[in-house]
């Protein structure tokens, strides 16, 4: 059987339902990674799906998969992301499968690979695409169980817990994903007052995308925190992998902020612990934690890659702006907006300050969101190439392990190569928007003028 080469992604294996997904193809995507696990002496996984209608069939297509190469499975139900990544810890598996469409639109679905606790990305999952191609597989008769991982998640979130002696009250925007029937009931749990919206899980997303980086998908919950008087609003995408944040008042928190808050509150605890986050990130982010006596690691985009940096560090948190954290203080290092909401609350129990004023104190800067430039991918990584040999030939502080981060007095730029897309990716932030536009302006011209270039001498070997 043929798969679309194109749904074995980055981070994750994606594709369209009815399209590239169908129950036959599914089946031998388990097939191929039963025997990917087979090969690496594993024979036991948890499955577990997201709320999506067709969730459930793919599930049961890549477990009959799974259990045809003698893997032994464990259904563990709808559930959010992060508790996949939990069972991995909590039972005696070493492989794991997430049928989930995360915050991806109603027509899309996919599947998060996990083996030795760790989720697959790049070249493993390149290996299992090879496998699934090659159409060889291991055979065997796995043994099919159930288990509800549900209660000994939220008992270990909530008997490590460390509320301080505020009483809060908080909106949990699920939109209709996995995340609210889990955080409602574990925040109550930690004495918090909670205020569900859009917690039935709904895989057509009824009320709006499961995506809180996007601020429309924020603006029922900012209207309900205002309307409710509560203390801080908390928004997941669909699978509760990522985390949104909303202040009393109504306004977003973005990624970088929220690790920032967090940051701030483990080097209280934690003296010298390292941080990782992203290159895309507020310099704000960087001079703050090392101002708090932190070590401030910037590193590539990519959760799976912002992951493996921590392990090398031995870091105790990191993020990124998608609103992807990572706690390996007190928890395992995967990724899980909803034990991460719960730590924001602990922060919040521990002070009578109102969000708006705690984030209100970090200093101010103008910032772009991304912008995005198209670009060949057969000469988008070389263009940023040459563009870090110009700055850095001018003299610029260059940082360069994802793109092109260029510091200037008054703010910074960058430019770096999509991973999944012929484009060249751009942020800027400066002091004051007279700055934000003349690096801004500066970068753009320069790396057009390195991309033209790079194009013209294409054509004339043609």
């Amino acid at each position: 059987m043929k798969l679309n080469p194109q749904i074995f992604r980055e981070y994750d294996i994606r594709g369209v339902i009815g399209q590239d997904l169908t129950n036959e193809s599914v089946h031998w995507l388990g097939l191929a990674f039963g025997t990917y696990l087979r090969n690496l002496g594993i024979s036991k996984a948890t499955v577990g799906m997201d709320c999506r209608p067709s969730s459930q069939g793919f599930l049961q297509a890549i477990q009959a998969g799974l259990q045809e190469t003698g893997i032994d499975t464990i259904a563990i139900g709808v559930i959010p992301t992060p508790l996949l990544y939990f069972s991995m810890f909590h039972l005696d598996v070493d492989g794991a499968v997430m049928v989930t469409g995360s915050h991806n639109p109603n027509e899309f679905n996919g599947f998060k690979l996990c083996a030795f606790k760790q989720a697959l990305f790049g070249e493993q999952i390149k290996e299992v695409q090879k496998i699934a191609e090659s159409g060889k597989f291991g055979s065997g008769h796995g043994k099919a169980e159930t288990y509800d991982i549900v209660p000994p998640y939220i008992e270990r979130v909530a008997s490590d817990a460390r509320m301080g002696g505020r009483r809060l009250k908080v909106v949990v925007d699920a939109g209709n994903g996995t995340g609210g029937v889990v955080a409602v009931p574990l925040y109550r749990r930690l004495g918090v007052e909670v205020v569900p919206l859009f917690c039935e899980m709904d895989g057509t997303f009824p009320n709006h995308h499961p995506d809180p980086t996007v601020p429309k998908n924020l603006e029922a919950l900012r209207k309900k925190v205002v309307e409710v008087q509560a203390d801080v609003g908390l928004a997941f995408d669909g699978d509760a992998d990522r985390l949104g944040v909303v202040t009393e008042k109504g306004d977003i928190v973005f990624g970088d902020m929220i690790l920032l808050v967090l940051s701030l509150a483990l080097l209280e605890e934690e003296k010298g612990a390292k941080i990782v986050s992203e290159v895309k990130c507020s310099q704000v982010l960087f001079d703050e934690i090392a101002k708090a006596s932190g070590v401030p690691i910037m590193w590539k985009v990519g959760h799976s890659l912002i992951k493996a940096k921590m392990a090398e560090e031995g870091a105790l948190l990191g993020g990124e702006m998608s609103g992807h954290i990572f706690f390996r203080h007190r928890w395992f290092g995967f990724d899980d907006a909803i034990y991460t909401g719960s730590r924001f609350l602990e922060v919040m129990s521990r002070t009578n300050e109102p969000l708006s004023e705690v984030v209100g104190r970090l200093p101010k800067k103008v910032s772009t969101p991304e912008i995005r430039v198209d670009c060949p991918d057969e000469i988008k990584f070389d263009v940023v190439s040459r563009l870090v040999d110009f700055f850095s030939a001018q003299g610029f502080d260059v940082v360069s392990v994802d793109g092109a981060r260029v510091r200037f007095e008054d703010g910074w730029g960058l430019v770096r190569a999509s991973n999944t897309q012929p484009v060249l990716v751009f942020r800027f932030e400066a002091d004051n928007h007279e700055a934000l536009l003349r690096i801004q302006n500066f970068m753009m011209a320069k790396a057009k003028e390195v991309q033209n270039e790079m194009q013209a001498g294409m054509r004339r070997e043609q």
